[in-house]
């Protein structure tokens, strides 16, 4: 599961595997979402993603827009997946989504670690450095960040 999860993330966030790997919370952040909203609904979302990425044909970001973020249990999970990776942060799953799926204990809101913030993908995203965290070094204030090229 770990790698599909990987992959997905891989995908949906623009950062490769190695870089998700390279934030040391690939573990942490499969079981935050795991614990959430369980192994089967996680499977679901994987499973779907897995199907797309082997198939051959349409484009996959048509099937990915469709069949994961447009539907209606699959594409809230996946955009906190997103969120989870760039902030750090799980956020709730929306009203509708609880009302249809049902309650989940673990559904609240909560920074997954103390390493979330600083490893959050939005920092590298930006080109810039997590306030109060991996300083730049003295003066770096003095101009502005560089976006590094993708």
């Amino acid at each position: 599961m770990k790698e599909q999860f990987v992959a997905f993330s891989a995908e949906v966030t623009g950062f490769s595997p190695f870089e998700l790997y390279g934030t040391g919370l690939t573990d942490d952040y499969l079981a935050a979402v795991s614990n959430v909203v369980g192994e089967r609904s996680l499977g679901e979302l994987l499973d779907a993603y897995s199907e797309i990425r082997e198939a051959q044909g349409e484009s996959r970001t048509g099937r990915m827009r469709r069949e994961v973020f447009g539907h209606e249990k699959l594409g809230p999970i996946a955009r906190n997946v997103i969120k989870l990776w760039y902030i750090g942060i799980w956020e709730p799953l929306p009203q509708d989504w609880i009302e249809r799926y049902g309650p989940l204990d673990t559904n609240t809101g909560f920074m997954v670690n103390e390493s979330a913030y600083t490893e959050g993908l939005v920092w590298v995203a930006i080109g810039a450095n997590p306030p109060g965290a991996k300083a730049p070094g003295y003066g770096s204030w003095a101009h502005p960040p560089e976006i590094p090229d993708f």
